[in-house]
C-alpha cells in the first residue's frame, strides 16, 4: 500500500480544492463559448444574408434589363434622329418621303412602347432597391447584436481565463510543496477518476457523498494513519481528518 505522511495527505484536499475551483472556472467558460444567443445569431445572420443576397441578384437582374430597355429606346431614337434629317432634307421621291413618315410614326409609337417598358422597370427596380436597403437593415441589425453579445462574452471569458492563470499559479507553487508519491497518485487518480482526493469525515467520503460501510471504515480503522486508502464508491484517496470516524 502506498504510503503517505497524514499531513501531505491533508495538502492533497488543497490541491483538490483548487483543481475543483479550475474546473468549475472551465465549465463557465464552456458555458459561455456555448451561448445559444450566439448560435441563435448565427443562424438568423446566414438567413438573413442569405435573403440579402436574393435581394441582391434581383437588383442585378433588373439593373440589367434597364440596361438592355434603355439600349432599345436610344436605337429606336436614333433611327427616328436620323429618319427625321432625311425627311427635313426634302430629298427624294414623294413616295419616299411618305413612307418615311410612315416609319417615323411607326418608330415613335414603338419608342413610346419601350419607354413604357423602360418606365415600368425603373419603378420594378426601386421597390426592389428598397427591400435591398430594408434586407441590408436587418443584416446590420444581427451584425450588431452579434457584436455586442460577442464583446460582452469575450470580456467574461477574458475574465474567467485571467483567474484561471491566476489559479493555475497558485496551483504549481502549492504542489512544489507536497509529497512527490502523493502527488503522483492524487494525480494518476484525478485522471481516472476526475477527483483526486476527498475527506473522510465521521465516517462519510465527502467524494461520492457515500457513509462508508461497517466493513469499508473498518479496513479503513485497520490502515496506519501514513496509508493511502482510497474510497470504495468513487476511487478517490479519502483523507482521514481527525474526526473521520
Amino acid at each position: 500500500m502506498a504510503k503517505a505522511a497524514p499531513a501531505e495527505q491533508m495538502k492533497l484536499l488543497d490541491v483538490q480544492a483548487l483543481d475543483a475551483k479550475l474546473t468549475s472556472l472551465a465549465k463557465r467558460r464552456g458555458v459561455l463559448e456555448k451561448d445559444p444567443r450566439i448560435t441563435d445569431l448565427e443562424d438568423a445572420l446566414a438567413v438573413a444574408n442569405s435573403a440579402l443576397g436574393t435581394a441582391k441578384l434581383a437588383v442585378h437582374d433588373a439593373e440589367a434589363e434597364l440596361r438592355r430597355a434603355e439600349a432599345d429606346v436610344e436605337q429606336v431614337a436614333g433611327r427616328i434622329e436620323r429618319d427625321e434629317a432625311r425627311l427635313n432634307s426634302g430629298t427624294g421621291l414623294s413616295k419616299d418621303l411618305v413612307a418615311l413618315q410612315s416609319d417615323i410614326a411607326s418608330l415613335n409609337r414603338r419608342r413610346s412602347d419601350l419607354e413604357d417598358v423602360e418606365l415600368e422597370i425603373l419603378e420594378r427596380l426601386d421597390g426592389l432597391r428598397e427591400k435591398q436597403a430594408a434586407q441590408q437593415q436587418i443584416v446590420d441589425d444581427i451584425q450588431g447584436s452579434f457584436a455586442g453579445i460577442r464583446a460582452e462574452l469575450d470580456a467574461a471569458i477574458a475574465e474567467i481565463a485571467a483567474e484561471e492563470e491566476q489559479v493555475r499559479a497558485e496551483r504549481e507553487a502549492f504542489v512544489a510543496g507536497v509529497d512527490p508519491v502523493a502527488l503522483d497518485i492524487y494525480e494518476k487518480t484525478r485522471a481516472k477518476r476526475g477527483i483526486g482526493a476527498a475527506r473522510l469525515f465521521h465516517g462519510k467520503s465527502e467524494g461520492s457523498g457515500m457513509t462508508l460501510s461497517p466493513a469499508d471504515l473498518a479496513e479503513v480503522k485497520a490502515a496506519a494513519e501514513d496509508d493511502i486508502v482510497f474510497c470504495p464508491d468513487s476511487g478517490c484517496i479519502l483523507v482521514r481528518s481527525p474526526e473521520w470516524n
